[in-house]
């Protein structure tokens, strides 16, 4: 095993890391979610995105789809999450953590009475942050402009998948 071609070529390293500190508003509230971009695309030079996603209880969180492009990881850090694997509903608690692999199906919901949060891992890193700032929009406009809206950021929703 090795590991991947360099790509810093300095010698002496520099000053680059950014701090986002735990109380930072979120960047998006949208009826029962906040979302806090931690390591957006532009951020990572496309690497990877990371973003906290904190549920209202009952929140209704994504239907099963997939992605052509990009992985996505779910890692709780409180409450309880349902997320669907593309086989099976769990009941996800802090610490339970998801790898679903490019065209895995997967959804997630909290069911439960109270908030939940967790992390988003977008592996490589994908310009998402238009899907989260439109997709209630979106949803509400239906139609043609939902499924471009869709196509545009790499998600495919299934039908007929489980619910539980």
């Amino acid at each position: 095993m090795t590991y991947p071609d360099p790509r810093y070529l300095g010698d002496h390293g520099e000053i680059s890391a950014v701090h986002r500190p735990a109380d930072t508003a979120p960047d998006i509230i949208s009826g029962t979610q906040r979302t806090h971009y931690l390591a957006t695309h532009a951020a990572t030079g496309g690497e990877f995105g990371l973003y906290r996603l904190d549920m209202s209880p009952r929140a209704p969180g994504a239907a099963t789809h997939f992605h052509r492009t990009i992985s996505e990881s779910f890692f709780v850090l409180s409450g309880a999450v349902r997320l669907y694997n593309g086989e099976r509903w769990t009941t996800c608690r802090a610490g339970d953590f998801l790898y679903v692999p490019v065209g895995g199906l997967h959804a997630f919901r909290n069911a439960s009475d109270d908030p939940a949060s967790m992390l988003l891992l977008f592996a490589p890193g994908a310009p998402r942050e238009e899907y989260f700032e439109r997709v209630a929009e979106m949803s509400l406009r239906g139609g043609r402009d939902l499924d471009e809206f869709r196509l545009r950021h790499d998600s495919y929703f299934a039908d007929g998948a489980p619910e539980s």
